[in-house]
């Protein structure tokens, strides 16, 4: 009787932590879960999405800072994304910025020298309007912490309708120059100002030209500007070590047989100038001697 109750107790408790184990991993699944979804739902937006059959004209940028695990891992699978959804990368700039740099010496020949330093890259990226929220949820799945993200939607439709009338009337005040230069032009001068209203009246429409077609581009491939970076990172490795000057100094008798060269060649050097001087020293002697005979008279 006292057995079967300590087995039911036994059964009990392997129940229980059973149960707190599958409570747990839940718990935890459920945790990652929201924190993938809160990422994804911080860097996306409404402004990122294309209404269907919209007449308005959207030019859309995204600006991104967030922390990631690894920023080089991190920069080719955002890249990877950006190839996938039809998008190009216009400006990458992938670097490491060192904060200190410390070397110890832990033997006579070997340095450990240990380097903080932390890797940064500033990404500039086009991708197409339809596709933008799709990138921004996927370039999501690389943030560890999010320090920001702006996102911009400039409805430019009024100001390509604005320039579209005005090439309109450019147009017609082109063909207005052009029949009067050919039908009523006949001096020099007239038809030299005709000429150069024209010329101007050209340039104009083409400069409206170019700046609807770059309103245009700007609003078929949004810009996303993602400034991506990690935590300060660790690097330890040995060296070999500088040797001290006297660790190349040759041994005593070296150094004795040099010491007597040296003062051989001084030696010489001495005897080479004394000789030199073989004139002075000449008359001195002559005149030592004529002192000597001639003196005391």
């Amino acid at each position: 009787m006292k057995t079967i109750a300590q087995l039911g107790v036994t059964t009990l408790v392997i129940i229980a932590l059973l149960f707190s184990c599958k409570k747990a991993d839940y718990a935890a699944e459920e945790s990652a879960d929201y924190k993938t979804t809160a990422d994804s739902t911080a860097v996306s937006s409404t402004a990122a999405v294309e209404p269907k059959n919209s007449k308005q004209k959207f030019i859309r940028t995204a600006d991104i800072k967030f922390k990631v695990k690894n920023v080089v891992k991190s920069t080719y699978a955002i890249e990877n994304v950006v190839a996938k959804f039809g998008g190009f990368v216009t400006y990458t700039n992938l670097q490491s910025n060192i904060h200190d740099q410390i070397k110890t010496k832990i033997s006579q020949d070997s340095t450990l020298e240990t380097t903080k330093f932390s890797v940064e890259n500033n990404i500039t990226i086009r991708v197409p309007n339809t596709q933008l929220d799709t990138v921004i949820k996927s370039i999501a799945k690389q943030i560890d912490f999010l320090d920001f993200r702006v996102i911009k939607a400039d409805d430019v439709s009024l100001k390509l309708l604005a320039n579209q009338f005005s090439q309109k009337r450019s147009t017609t005040n082109e063909k207005r120059v052009e029949k009067a230069i050919d039908t009523k032009g006949k001096k020099i001068n007239d038809i030299m100002e005709a000429e150069n209203a024209l010329a101007n009246q050209k340039e104009a429409n083409d400069n409206k030209t170019i700046e609807n077609l770059s309103i245009q581009d700007q609003v078929n491939f949004s810009t996303i500007t993602l400034q991506l970076y990690q935590n300060e990172t660790i690097k330890q490795e040995i060296t070999a070590g500088e040797k001290d000057s006297a660790y190349y100094k040759p041994n005593l008798g070296i150094q004795i047989i040099d010491s007597l060269k040296t003062g051989w060649y001084i030696l010489q050097s001495i005897l080479v100038f004394l000789l030199n001087l073989w004139p002075f020293i000449l008359i001195s002697l002559g005149g030592f001697f004529l002192y000597k005979k001639y003196g005391k008279k």
